[in-house]
């Protein structure tokens, strides 16, 4: 039995977020997601953009809370040293249907009080832009648009509330809520009883089923998924800014970015689903993104994608933040946060904390929050001297595991004993992109296995990819010469 003040559910952006402003405080909080590791569904397979709330609908909460995030993640970035780059997007049109459609989308971003926006001509956009459709006869920019490693923002604010003081249960399926004489009393889970006062749920595709556990659902969550590819860095035809399409009535579209690691994204497709499991891709959805992506980015060459990958983000039906306490005593609920979890994740979480507070919550600030996390040194992006300190402290960083990434050993195991530990390969992966190369692990993923075996003491066969029970190996299969895994 473990005995808590709050207990989040959900370890996505929404859910890190909200346990790091809690460890502000002098609160205890149990984070508790049934998945492997922290970064939820939508939060580790999205765009990676820190939006600024420009497009949003005027007057909205998730507008209000979409600015002052992005007002939020300049600072939380240095304090955790995540990478982030504020490249700036542009919006570019091909005709006067298209311009007109960009005025009012100028119009409202004015309405949301983001008023770095600017029309530019076509000239301008491909000075901008080379690359561009040379159609362009004028578009956007909006200048404060960023990209952001979209996992280290998430692994970095759960290592950074896990020190100061916060808990987190993965692997923990939450199976019932609780509820006595109307208030919260314990979640279950399918390995422990957590006795709380206070449930928050940031469990996003499945915050549905996690309130109808309280009583308390008057939505369905459909997910909707956006497959995506993810071109080499040495592709031919390269970009330095976001490239928005023109939305459409259902969809933003298909936009373009050069990730914070160099690599160009392009997607996502928006497939409304029934099945929160369905991470597949189809040959048909990719064929549009190529032919979508190709109208703004003529040159751009798939030839060069190295993978595709699909998210699924929450739809709440109907939609709309809705962010509260409920009728239930003790649960607070947080549902329809769909395209911008990311970009909104930090204006939530002092939003959530904020009505606790109203709501009767006492919180007492805790005067020695440490709000810093320093990073993974990063042997690729090391100076020859730095790359000799870290020799000579540790020799593991002279050993390089993912030569497409150039990844050490020494990388490895230090993430491995974090305070947020990875377990699984694709853990590793998303920390510290071994894996995330030209080869997409074909040389590494043996001796990443290898590593994480030895670093947790447990047999290289009970190494999952992600989920529980996504082998890898099988076994040994012979002892000549040492063991053999198969």
């Amino acid at each position: 039995m473990i005995h808590t003040d709050i207990v989040i559910i959900g370890a996505g952006a929404v859910g890190t977020a909200i346990a790091r402003e809690l460890s502000k405080y002098k609160v205890d909080v149990v984070v508790v997601d049934k998945r492997d590791d922290v970064g939820g569904d939508a939060s580790k397979s999205n765009s990676s953009i820190i939006c600024t709330g420009y497009d949003c609908p005027p007057g909205s909460l998730e507008t209000a809370i979409c600015r002052s995030s992005r007002m939020l993640a300049d600072q939380t970035v240095k304090e955790l040293e995540i990478p982030f780059n504020v490249c700036g997007a542009i919006m570019p049109a091909i005709n006067e249907e298209q311009m007109n459609i960009l005025k009012d989308i100028y119009d409202d971003a004015y309405k949301n009080e983001i008023f770095d926006v600017d029309v530019v001509s076509g000239k301008q956009l491909l000075d901008m832009e080379p690359e561009l459709n040379p159609e362009t006869i004028g578009g956007l920019y909006i200048p404060r648009e960023a990209v952001i490693d979209n996992f280290l923002f998430v692994v970095a604010q759960a290592e950074n509330a896990a020190e100061n003081g916060v808990q987190f249960l993965l692997r923990n399926e939450v199976k019932d809520i609780q509820v006595e004489n109307g208030k919260v009393k314990a979640v279950i889970t399918d390995k422990e009883t957590i006795q709380t006062k206070y449930v928050i749920n940031a469990a996003g595709l499945f915050c549905d089923a996690i309130a109808e556990m309280v009583g308390e659902c008057d939505f369905v969550v459909k997910p909707r998924k956006g497959q995506f590819f993810i071109l080499d860095k040495n592709t031919n035809c390269q970009i330095n800014h976001i490239i928005y399409p023109i939305p459409t009535p259902t969809s933003r579209g298909k936009l373009l970015l050069k990730t914070i690691h160099g690599n160009i994204l392009c997607g996502p497709t928006a497939e409304d689903l029934e099945d929160k499991e369905d991470h597949s891709v189809t040959a048909e959805e990719l064929a549009g993104i190529e032919t979508d992506c190709k109208k703004l980015v003529p040159n751009i060459n798939f030839s060069d994608a190295i993978t595709q990958f699909a998210g699924l983000r929450p739809n709440r039906i109907p939609a709309g933040f809705h962010i509260g306490f409920g009728k239930t005593e003790g649960y607070f609920g947080i549902s329809g946060v769909r395209s911008t979890g990311i970009s909104c994740s930090l204006g939530i979480s002092r939003y959530v904390v904020k009505k606790l507070q109203e709501g009767g919550v006492k919180l007492e600030r805790n005067f020695d929050f440490n709000p810093y996390r320093k990073a993974i040194p990063r042997f690729s992006e090391a100076t020859d001297e730095e790359r000799d300190a870290l020799i000579q402290k540790d020799p593991k960083y002279a050993r390089v595991i993912c030569r497409c990434e150039t990844v050490t050993e020494g990388e490895i195991v230090e993430a491995l004993h974090r305070p947020v530990p990875p377990t699984t390969l694709d853990g590793i992966k998303r920390r510290l992109r071994a894996g995330m190369g030209r080869c997409q692990g074909g040389f590494c993923s043996p001796k990443v296995i290898d590593i994480i075996a030895r670093e947790l003491n447990v047999p290289p066969e009970s190494v999952d990819k992600n989920v529980p029970g996504s082998y890898i190996l099988t076994g040994i299969s012979r002892q000549e010469g040492g063991d053999h895994h198969a």
